[in-house]
């Protein structure tokens, strides 16, 4: 190898770990304001009634925004038994559910689990997955990390001024950073 080659290709090795490390800064920059979630309030857009997957209303306690993407975390309150998200993939994010009331269906990859208030389920990004809610009602607590733009899916979908095809829910899931890769869980 010749020396310029051999010397370009080492300082290319050598900025791997900077660059990565400028990546996890952005989500890593101190926030300067604390501030208060107040129970049954959300703090961006009010109550965020979703159209097309399910009712079910999101409240945001924590956006992408206020961690600079690091982090987001929402409230759901269900209201569609029987009802859940077609079978999906965040690239990007891993996914945090903790069942605050009632009862709910997973499907992670292969393995299926059920939850009941008190458990806590993780979905690991690029894992495809969905969910059911197996109770008459229910509320959940949903973290992303990072933040992605599940938040702006969950206002895209609520804006709606008509209940979407699946064609359209997919292409709204597409514009979010989200795939849809298979029909939603179907309760046993």
């Amino acid at each position: 190898m010749k020396r310029k080659t051999f010397l370009a290709s080492v300082w290319a090795m050598a900025m791997l770990p900077a660059l990565a490390w400028s990546k996890v800064r952005t989500f890593t920059a101190p926030i300067s304001n604390a501030f208060k979630a107040k129970a049954g309030e959300g703090r961006k857009h009010g109550h965020i009634r979703l159209k097309g997957v399910n009712a079910n209303v999101l409240d945001v306690k924590i956006s992408g925004s206020d961690t600079s993407g690091g982090l987001a975390v929402f409230e759901q309150t269900s209201l569609s038994q029987g009802r859940g998200t077609p079978l999906h993939v965040h690239p990007a994010q891993d996914e945090v559910f903790y069942v605050l009331e009632g009862a709910y269906e997973f499907l992670v990859g292969e393995d299926r689990f059920s939850l009941a208030a008190g458990e806590t389920i993780f979905l690991p990004r690029a894992v495809p997955h969905s969910w059911t809610q197996a109770s008459a009602t229910g509320k959940m607590l949903v973290i992303l990390q990072p933040a992605g733009k599940l938040e702006d899916f969950f206002v895209s979908m609520a804006g709606l001024d008509h209940e979407p095809s699946q064609a359209e829910v997919a292409t709204i899931f597409e514009a979010n950073e989200m795939k849809v890769v298979g029909p939603p869980l179907k309760l046993n």
